[in-house]
């Protein structure tokens, strides 16, 4: 499958035609329907020709007019009634404008084939949804396993050619979870980065907007597209990268094939020249007992959702509905609490990691489970924090962090997680692409 770099030379080249990418992509979707909350192929292949004829007369909005892209249904579209994977939110308010994120896709015209499934509300790091199916990952289809969440859909789509990368938000993961359990990429930007206006909120301490592609470089075409920052992918050599192994923390708990693939890709790494050193951060282990009373994310969406909970609670998925009324028992003081322990935190891992150009960590430290392995609640917890466990250091923390994907050819998928600095969005690209390029060699 084409990256978005090579599909616009050969849209610039007349090889192709927003129509004809389209048309493929759509095609794709039958692969797994689940994928979508709101196929919107009608819209898609009207802009397609729009697109098209642009084009044809010299009038193109930018390089990568034409190419397909999916939006999470966390985001407002004019007109429309953002779901966020719900049913609680039929009927209600309609978006009165597009989320600015939405509006920089299409400006620089991009073609939006549709809203893709999520976990309810975001607030899963699963991807099972109840109310509109679980779409399965791009691996091993026939178990139908968990797609990673809470952007399922848009990792899902990408993995499997529906479009040319997907928007996703991360508050725990939800943009990196999905890339590792489909094989692909995900990236979370520094919060600040990325307007979070027009995206229904989970945590607006933690909420940050990414996307997920199939290269690093789809990915920071579509980051720079909406940060309004665009900037040319450039190449940096792995040799002499230095480069953190997180050894305490993140490690707990793989299963075999994760642990087998994550230490063949460090040992890729260092005979191509990388300079790997393991470090110990004891802080990080505080994380858990820090959000023991729910955290940002449960005390931030109580926040939001008390009202519709008040009117609407019967229509929440029930393992959801639950995980946010534990913000209502949260008082001031342990929300002042909180805050305070995060800027420790922060302070305390920046001294540490500042000599490295990133922190390395599998993503997450399990291959993807059964669909059918969560449909009891006390595996649903389970299973659910390990697979935030590791991704959530990076929202804590607010830095940058990506997901490349670390197996073979042919293997199940695992991730490879880097963290970068807080604002160093761009160096972190440039790392990760000289470390994919390492992997795949």
């Amino acid at each position: 499958m084409l990256t978005i770099e090579q599909a616009a030379e050969a849209l610039e080249a007349g090889r192709t035609t927003s129509r004809a990418l389209v048309e493929e992509a759509l095609v794709q979707v039958a692969v797994e329907p689940l994928a979508f909350i709101d196929l919107q192929a009608q819209a898609a292949l009207a802009s397609a020709d729009a697109m098209d004829a642009l084009r044809g007369a010299g009038r193109s909005p930018g390089r990568y007019a034409g190419i397909p892209v999916t939006i999470k249904d966390l985001f407002d579209q004019k007109g429309q009634v953002t779901l966020a994977g719900s049913v609680a939110r039929k009927g209600e308010e309609a978006a009165a404008a597009n989320a600015p994120v939405v509006d920089r896709l299409l400006a620089a015209g991009l073609v939006i084939l549709g809203r893709t499934n999520m976990s309810e509300f975001a607030f899963s790091g699963l991807g099972v949804n109840p109310h509109y199916g679980t779409p399965a990952s791009a691996w091993d289809r026939k178990t139908r396993r968990l797609p990673g969440g809470s952007s399922s859909g848009a990792g899902v789509a990408a993995a499997e050619g529906m479009g040319f990368g997907g928007l996703g938000s991360d508050t725990g993961g939800s943009c990196r979870i999905p890339a590792a359990l489909n094989g692909i990429v995900g990236f979370k930007p520094t919060q600040k980065r990325v307007p979070l206006e027009g995206a229904l909120p989970l945590s607006f301490t933690l909420d940050s907007i990414g996307p997920l592609a199939r290269s690093v470089s789809c990915c920071q075409v579509l980051d720079g597209i909406i940060a309004d920052t665009p900037t040319t992918p450039h190449e940096v050599p792995v040799r002499g990268l230095r480069l953190a192994v997180l050894r305490n923390y993140v490690e707990q708990g793989m299963e075999d094939a994760v642990a087998v693939a994550y230490q063949a890709a460090l040992s890729r790494l260092a005979t191509a020249g990388a300079v790997l050193t393991d470090i110990r951060i004891p802080e990080i282990d505080a994380i858990p007992a820090i959000n023991a009373k729910g955290g940002f994310t449960a005390s931030e969406s109580w926040t939001w959702h008390h009202d519709l909970l008040d009117r609407k609670g019967e229509f929440y998925d029930p393992i959801i509905a639950p995980r946010i009324r534990r913000g209502a028992a949260m008082t001031a003081e342990d929300y002042i609490s909180l805050q305070a322990a995060r800027r420790n935190l922060i302070a305390a891992v920046a001294a540490k990691t500042a000599p490295f150009d990133a922190v390395l960590m599998p993503t997450v430290p399990l291959l993807p489970p059964p669909i059918t392995a969560v449909d009891d609640p006390d595996e649903f917890t389970r299973i659910n924090l390990l697979m935030l466990r590791n991704p959530t250091v990076g929202n804590f923390l607010d830095r940058c962090s990506i997901s490349v994907p670390c197996h073979r050819p042919g293997e199940a998928p695992v991730g490879l997680m880097l963290m970068g600095a807080h604002g160093a969005d761009e160096a972190l690209f440039a790392t990760a692409g000289a470390v994919e390029k390492a992997l795949a060699g």
